[in-house]
């Protein structure tokens, strides 16, 4: 070995050296070869600082997120992925070793040893999994815009039911409770209840919401939103001291990357919420790992990257490491990237003049190297090879490493389909959400509310009705007269009759008829 190799090992030796449990990722590459003894190692301990793997398409992120999870699993530390592809299910199979395995252990100088692990399936749509739901209140007003893909004006309003709901009780569970707030508060009694306190929302905004509630229920999906919610300390589970994989599986919802990257924040935020303050612990409670992370960051708007930001920043506390996977480090906000010390850097292309430029700015992250043009080295990285650098136990960004990662020790692919579904229905969680529960909520709430209202104008209404019934009865009818006029018409005409009569008699008798009123003619 010649002295720049040896100092290169001894160098990594120290940079890469933690005094308690680590994750081994492989071994240091310099020059094209691998230097068994340069082992790049991250502590265990420092998982909860964050991190990114990044690197163009078929460059290994994948065995990467696999390996990784893998031996926290071993060290019983529970980890939460998302399968883009359905092809991290092998997990749970004892791997088999090949040509390119050996050659591998061999360069790294450990022995290949295939084991298989605990893992739990979940899905958004239930069809490959345990049913994943969380409430329309769980995810808030600000990451269901995202899902709606509402500007401004219409986030504004979605903040305005929800603050509405909150003021007066009413649980929105799924979207039934939100299309019935919707459209009470936009029309009607609603609409005046709010005017003064929330302000008025105009037909054209609520017709918009609507319009994109219905479209995401048209799609088959409107029943991640529900109960029973997802219960978070279902992540934290273990098998035979091993850490659990949960797999969330989105395999049959991949054309909706909006929908399924906020569900996995709005969990990371509830994660935050219901986890205690843990300080510095010898190892994460839980990793999260955020596959294909640029479709959350993809035309975000302000508040949500501020919550994104605030989760991130603080829920590191809590015990949980958050690992984000995407192809660039472009992908990720500069509050967020600055945020994630643990990098493990695949190859990236520069094949256009957008490429040439991310790849100097990811290159301006990396600590300076002794050993490497780090812009030549990222376009020459092969597969299953990395540039790596992580925290040490003191918190100190590690020499710079082009690593050759070890091999996952799992099957590198997904489970057949029957073996999967065993393993589906043979969960207990799988039957723990199965069936949606359908509480009172809103919609109940709101929908007696609305009858109570309508029996009452319809009291009302009956009441007035029935009073203009008596009053035209009491009224003549048409070409009659009143019981009044009709007595004292009666009255009239016999006095004239018997004043006629008199008058008759006098004439004939030559007597002066006598009137005991004087008469009505006045003689």
């Amino acid at each position: 070995m010649n002295d720049k190799k040896t100092l290169f090992t001894e160098k990594i030796k120290t940079s890469y050296a933690p005094t308690g449990a680590s994750i081994y990722l492989g071994a240091g590459i310099l020059e094209g070869e691998v230097l068994a003894e340069a082992e790049v190692n991250l502590p265990l301990r420092m998982m909860n600082r964050h991190g990114l793997i990044a690197g163009a398409t078929g460059t290994g992120k994948t065995r990467t997120l696999q390996l990784l999870a893998e031996q926290l699993s071993d060290a019983g530390v529970p980890v939460f992925m998302l399968d883009v592809k359905g092809d991290l299910s092998g997990l749970n199979q004892v791997g088999t070793t090949n040509s390119k395995i050996e050659e591998r252990s061999t360069q790294l100088n450990k022995p290949f040893t295939p084991t298989g692990f605990p893992i739990e399936l979940y899905s958004l749509s239930g069809k490959s999994g345990a049913q994943m739901r969380a409430t329309v209140t769980e995810f808030g007003p600000v990451l269901l815009a995202k899902i709606l893909e509402l500007n401004d004006t219409q986030t504004g309003v979605l903040a305005v039911i929800f603050k509405y709901a909150d003021d007066n009780k009413m649980p929105i569970v799924d979207l039934n409770d939100l299309k019935k707030l919707l459209g009470y508060l936009s029309e009607g009694d609603g609409a005046a209840e709010i005017k003064n306190s929330y302000g008025s929302i105009s037909a054209s905004t609520s017709s918009t919401i609507l319009r994109k509630i219905v479209a995401i229920e048209q799609q088959g999906l409107g029943g991640m939103f529900g109960e029973t919610s997802y219960d978070i300390e279902d992540l934290f589970n273990r098998v035979d001291g091993k850490g659990v994989i949960s797999l969330l599986n989105i395999a049959d919802v991949q054309n909706q990357p909006v929908l399924y990257s906020t569900f996995l924040l709005s969990l990371l935020a509830e994660i935050y919420q219901a986890m205690p303050e843990a300080g510095d612990l010898d190892k994460p409670k839980l990793v999260f790992f955020f596959d294909e992370a640029h479709l959350l960051f993809n035309d975000a708007p302000k508040a949500f990257l501020e919550q994104v930001n605030t989760i991130i920043r603080l829920i590191r506390s809590k015990g949980i490491g958050v690992f984000f996977c995407t192809q660039s480090p472009m992908d990720i906000p500069e509050t967020v990237l600055a945020q994630l010390g643990n990098r493990v850097q695949h190859a990236l292309r520069a094949f256009t003049p957008n490429d040439v430029d991310a790849l100097k700015k990811t290159v301006n992250t990396y600590p300076k190297s002794d050993f490497y043009e780090i812009d030549k080295l990222l376009t020459a990285l092969g597969t299953g090879q990395a540039l790596v650098t992580v925290l040490n136990e003191k918190g100190i960004p590690t020499e710079v490493a082009a690593t050759m990662l070890t091999p996952p020790r799992a099957v590198m692919g997904p489970m057949a389909a029957i073996d999967c579904e065993k393993l589906m229905q043979a969960s207990p969680l799988f039957t723990k959400y199965q069936k949606a529960i359908d509480p009172v909520s809103a919609f109940e709430m709101l929908t007696d509310r609305i009858n109570v209202k309508l029996a009452e104008d319809n009291k009302i209404k009956a009441a007035a009705d029935e009073q203009k019934r008596v009053e035209e009865e009491s009224k003549p009818r048409s070409g009659e007269k009143s019981i009044v006029e009709q007595v004292m018409g009666a009255t009239i005409t016999r006095q004239i009759g018997k004043e006629i009569v008199r008058g008759l008699f006098g004439m004939l008798t030559g007597k002066k008829p006598r009137s005991r009123s004087g008469g009505i003619f006045g003689f």
